[in-house]
């Protein structure tokens, strides 16, 4: 229910509820294992200009796309973020490393009685971290020795970070270090996948532009939002921490061709639309460097650059769902994923795939 307008530097964005983005989804329809190959994915089609709804698969999805338009992809890769250690004197713990500053890290930690400020964890090879700080919501500041190489750490002892929904009762598989990380993941420092991207083979790239589908990339870091809830019953209370995001300039310049071309430019998932949104001016020209991504992306949202999104299905009252919501219509993106449920399509990372053009 809308109650009222706010301003932000995005645009005009109607206060909404939580509960206006719920629906309901079978447990049995969240993915607990990619498909046997990467383009075996189901792929729904809802074509906003005609307000039709299309079953077909990843493989089939040259068929949607036209000559002359642009996919823009995430390249970021997923780091093995996910640590298990021990509290000094009182047992177990993990942590979630995702951003640095200055030696200090932050993280998601658990069980948070075992976060206590000064408290010494220890992980891997008898390294050693204190607690510095906390930061609410189960987040905490973290400080290694100097003489510890903590990328090195984690790439020693680390787990890839899969979502909570995803049961490990053994922690990730090697199924998991392969396939949580899409064909093109080249700069390290996520803490989750831009799943829509893991559907993609090399195969498939070479498909699209064999039929003159232009190709670009990006990078942007996801972090720890992924897997936080909105908790505010109004949404315009929920605050979206920024991800870092590199715009390379070959990018910026494709994106800028194609608008002025009039070709449509394609998002390859959520966080390419949050990137490539969060650098566009009014204009709709995309700015090349490095940024801050902090668009918090909800219905009332003015898109300046994406045309078309490939997306997977994403968790009830996410950020996530609201962003998909604000670039296709609340209501047209629920009916889409009840129709998602009814005909049994796989949701979450490991899911199937919903294109909205």
């Amino acid at each position: 229910m809308e109650a009222g307008l706010q301003t932000n530097e995005y645009g005009s964005v109607p206060a909404l509820r939580a509960a206006d983005f719920d629906y309901p989804l079978p447990a049995e329809l969240i993915a607990q294992a990619p498909a046997p190959e990467r383009d075996q994915a189901r792929l729904l089609v809802f074509d906003r200009g005609r307000g039709t709804l299309q079953h077909s698969t990843i493989k089939g999805l040259p068929g949607f796309l036209r000559p002359g338009d642009l996919l823009v992809f995430n390249d970021t890769r997923v780091r093995a973020a996910r640590l298990f250690g021990r509290a000094a004197n009182a047992g177990a713990v993990e942590v979630l490393l995702f951003t640095t500053a200055a030696g200090d890290w932050q993280c998601l930690g658990r069980p948070a009685k075992r976060f206590g400020v000064g408290t010494v964890l220890t992980f891997g090879d008898d390294v050693e971290a204190r607690v510095l700080g906390t930061l609410g919501g189960g987040r905490y500041v973290l400080r290694f020795p100097p003489s510890v190489d903590v990328p090195q750490l984690m790439a020693r002892h680390g787990e890839v970070p899969l979502p909570p929904y995803i049961k490990r009762p053994d922690g990730a598989l090697a199924v998991d270090r392969e396939r949580y990380q899409t064909v093109f993941a080249s700069h390290e420092g996520a803490v989750a996948a831009p799943t829509a991207g893991l559907h993609f083979t090399e195969s498939l790239l070479e498909s699209v532009q064999r039929m003159g589908v232009e190709c670009a990339w990006l990078t942007l870091h996801v972090g720890p939002a992924t897997f936080l809830p909105v908790r505010s019953e109004n949404i315009a209370e929920h605050r979206v921490d920024p991800e870092w995001t590199i715009i390379p300039e070959e990018t910026a310049a494709a994106v800028s061709r194609a608008k002025r071309e009039g070709r449509r430019v394609v998002a390859v998932g959520t966080t390419t639309v949050r990137a490539l949104e969060s650098a566009a001016r009014e204009s709709g020209r995309v700015e090349a460097g490095e940024l801050w991504a902090g668009a918090f992306i909800v219905p009332g949202f003015s898109f300046r650059v994406v045309d078309a999104l490939l997306t997977n299905f994403h968790l009830p009252r996410s950020t996530l769902l609201m962003l998909v919501a604000a670039f296709a219509g609340r209501e047209e993106v629920l009916t889409a994923y009840a129709v998602a449920v009814r005909e049994r399509y796989r949701f979450y990372s490991y899911g199937d795939a919903l294109l909205i053009c």
